[in-house]
């Protein structure tokens, strides 16, 4: 299936049987990772650097870290 790239409009031809969702793919013509958010239908959508860095910051580990020093 064919999708276009959110930053640069580059058409990324995907096959649905190999991606699953939660996936994260790069677009060939200016490098963006792009997560599968569904294969059925099939969306993509940019990858947020942003939000995988609050995820680690959100962890119990990163407290316990600080008290143990």
């Amino acid at each position: 299936m064919s999708v276009v790239c959110p930053e640069c409009d580059n058409p990324l031809d995907i096959d649905v049987d190999d991606v699953e969702a939660g996936e994260v793919i790069t677009c060939d013509e200016c490098g963006t990772d792009l997560e599968i958010v569904s294969a059925d239908p099939l969306e993509i959508a940019p990858v947020d650097d942003e939000g995988y860095d609050d995820e680690e910051d959100d962890l119990p580990d990163d407290e316990d870290d600080d008290d143990d020093e």
